[in-house]
């Protein structure tokens, strides 16, 4: 029977910690309903002690139904000197109504004697005193010993009287914390080892990835023997960020054969990352592990030949097991297996004897010398694809545009665009307004367009995005624009390259409304 870890997660407190993450208590709520769909056992609201945010969020959460996780309340122990009746933070976490509570304390001698200024004895005395008052008012209790493995280090027999008076105070886990992130696997491993033989009480690791180590330390603590993993969703978190548990799962479950969530959940891990990633209004990492947009993608010849034969060859496991998927991605290192992937996936016909294929490649390859780079285009992919290989009519022709900015000294600058289209031996004139010279030409082409092909009004903009080629030749230096747009069922990127921002933009823009044509016009 596969061994259960239970997985807690603190993206709601550990994870706001990060910079440029923000979470409102709204925000806050629809991740942790999400978490709860996704099955994690501990979802961590946050510090109610310290600030109005987190206090709203709880009275949120107390409203609404959660079927898996359990909301926990984080805080700190008791202040010196007071009883724990009389500390405010502890008063606090039992406000909060929730049945699980996690509160933290000193584990290194240096924190308690230089930082809080207090003897080795009242630290000990308000580990227990503050575990024992929240247990004996009937709460689940998670103790956090923050920097025990840099206070185990310098002072072992010290850090674990603090585990004992966790203990003695009737803690049901003890968390280890790698706070300052900077323990080696090894380390933790043997003091996790030593740990065990003085301690009953089962144990949780909570790392911080400083020294890029968070993930690795995991793994070896769940490795020896700890039943709960801490950590956060894409691994926000202060500093460098905490553990992320979206790898540690892919790893825990898919590698080491734990038992974390159900193996339904495991195949909406890159849903979950996205998710939380569009709430906390940051970017996905295309890099990120298990997950990430570019994690199984593959740009070199060699290698998509060999995963054409078979996939295992470059991909450590299917993406599919985590709800990703294989991506090919072609460039002036793609080879014909690339194309020959390319066109069946995009369902295009290139003929059996190759050559197509080197005519492809061969011109993406010039293309991309010019600064085209299509691994990032792949609406402008599927276009040239098609017109090298002759299968690609123009639904419409530029005959002319013309693009005026005015700007006056009391407002802001407005853009006017004339333009001049063919379509079969139809000719259309229209001019529009626009925020700026690309959106007066957007604006002016959709407004030709709908006369003849109205599903032009179905798609959208997304992004719009410039990247200087070349930069020493100055203001005169070729630049790549890339279009991102969608409709209600798909998303495409398309891109231009010229010395002109206009010009680029148009090609990029004219791409964009081909492509969507060409699926209009084949009925897709």
């Amino acid at each position: 029977m596969k061994r259960q870890i239970i997985l807690y997660d603190t993206t709601l407190r550990d994870g706001t910690q990060g910079e440029q993450i923000a979470l409102s208590a709204e925000d806050k709520l629809r991740i942790a309903k999400k978490l709860d769909e996704f099955g994690i056992s501990y979802v961590e609201g946050g510090w109610p002690g310290s600030n109005p945010r987190d206090v709203r969020f709880f009275k949120m959460a107390r409203r609404a139904t959660f079927q898996t996780a359990r909301i926990t309340a984080f805080g700190s122990t008791r202040r010196p000197g007071l009883r724990p009746e009389m500390d405010k933070n502890l008063k606090a976490l039992l406000e909060t109504e929730v049945q699980t509570v996690a509160i933290f304390g000193k584990s290194w001698d240096l924190h308690a004697s230089k930082i809080l200024g207090i003897s080795m004895d009242e630290n000990i005395s308000m580990i227990e005193d503050s575990v024992a008052y929240l247990r004996k008012r009937d709460r689940e209790l998670i103790y956090d010993a923050e920097h025990f493995f840099d206070g185990y280090k310098r002072n072992p027999e010290y850090a674990l009287k603090t585990l004992k008076a966790a203990e003695n105070g009737g803690a049901h886990v003890i968390v280890l914390c790698d706070t300052n992130g900077g323990t080696f696997p090894y380390e933790i491993s043997k003091i996790i080892e030593e740990v065990k033989e003085q301690v009953p009480v089962p144990l949780g690791i909570h790392a911080h990835n400083d020294s890029g180590l968070a993930l690795a330390n995991t793994l070896e603590a769940a490795r020896e023997g700890a039943t709960m993993v801490q950590g956060t969703i894409n691994g926000y978190g202060e500093r460098c960020g905490n553990t992320d548990l979206i790898s540690a799962i892919g790893n825990l479950q898919l590698k080491m054969g734990y038992a974390c969530i159900s193996r339904e959940a495991v195949k909406r891990l890159t849903e979950l990352s996205r998710f939380v990633s569009e709430v906390a209004n940051v970017p996905p990492e295309n890099q990120r592990p298990f997950v990430g947009k570019s994690a199984f993608a593959h740009k070199g010849g060699v290698h998509v030949s060999a995963i054409l034969k078979d996939p295992a060859a470059y991909e450590h496991i299917a993406p599919e097991l985590v709800g990703n998927r294989r991506r090919v991605l072609v460039s002036d290192l793609s080879g014909k297996s690339n194309i020959a992937y390319k066109t069946r996936e995009m369902g295009i016909k290139v003929g059996g004897n190759g050559f197509n294929n080197e005519k492809i490649v061969q011109k993406i390859k010039e293309l991309e010398d010019q600064g085209y780079q299509f691994d990032a285009a792949e609406g402008s992919l599927e276009l040239l694809i098609k017109k090298v290989t002759g299968q690609f009519e123009e639904p419409f022709k530029l005959e002319s545009f013309r693009v005026t900015i005015e700007k006056d000294r009391s407002g802001p600058s407005t853009a006017h665009a004339t333009i001049k289209i063919s379509v079969g031996e139809d000719q259309e004139i229209t001019a529009a307004e626009g925020d700026g010279p690309v959106n007066a030409l957007d604006n002016a082409l959709r407004k030709a367009l709908t006369k003849f092909f109205p599903q032009i009004d179905e798609m959208g903009l997304v992004d719009f995005k410039v990247r200087v080629i070349g930069a020493g030749k100055g203001t005169a230096a070729k630049v790549r624009v890339q279009i991102e747009s969608r409709d209600s069922s798909e998303i495409w990127s398309t891109i231009g390259v010229s010395e002109n921002v206009i010009e680029a933009s148009w090609q990029a823009l004219v791409d964009s409304v081909q492509y969507k044509l060409s699926r209009v016009l084949n009925g897709k």
